[in-house]
């Protein structure tokens, strides 16, 4: 099977993800600074998950232009993937709205936690048929890294909420450059 489906039916997901967690910023109620002082909770979790799309949407795209081909196994295991993405507002939503408090927060970082899992499957599932790609990818330490990260992020958020928080921003920062491994090997 060729990819050009697969791609834009995940860009399309993508963008659709992108415009819910925007749909949901509301409007202050006041025409002052101080009105936008309660929303700022709000705000800050839409940026961190917009972050956190746009770095799988790029890492996707990298990923899927470095392959020629896909399978079933591959449709399904980016579905999977989309799916946990597409959990992405609800708990960015939660977090926003309940000002970063524990059980949101542990969500929010399992929701990640998830969609890491889900991109690493992906990941494996395209690298069966490509072996440039799995070599480019190697032992994806970043990945795993991020994954056990997210674990302490979850514990941390019942903790001390904050910490949780701040991990999550962590993980991100981590991935808010392009992975270059691909791009390396394709050049």
């Amino acid at each position: 099977m060729g990819k050009g489906r697969l791609e834009a039916f995940s860009d399309g997901v993508i963008a659709i993800i992108i415009t819910i967690m925007v749909l949901e910023l509301k409007v202050p109620h006041g025409s002052d600074w101080a009105a936008l002082e309660p929303l700022w909770p709000v705000f800050l979790s839409y940026v961190l998950s917009f972050v956190y799309v746009g770095i799988y949407w790029n890492n996707h795209h990298h990923m899927i232009h470095a392959v020629t081909r896909t399978t079933g196994g591959v449709l399904w295991a980016n579905l999977h993937l989309l799916f946990w993405l597409s959990l992405v507002p609800f708990v960015t939503s939660w977090i926003g709205e309940h000002h970063f408090t524990s059980v949101p927060l542990a969500c929010y970082g399992f929701v990640l936690f998830m969609s890491s899992t889900a991109y690493l499957m992906l990941a494996r599932c395209l690298e069966t048929h490509n072996e440039v790609l799995k070599a480019a990818i190697g032992s994806d330490w970043k990945g795993k890294i991020s994954m056990l990260l997210y674990l302490v992020g979850i514990g941390a958020s019942f903790l001390y909420p904050l910490a949780g928080f701040a991990v999550y921003v962590l993980v991100a920062g981590v991935w808010f450059l392009p992975d270059r491994r691909i791009e390396a090997h394709f050049k």
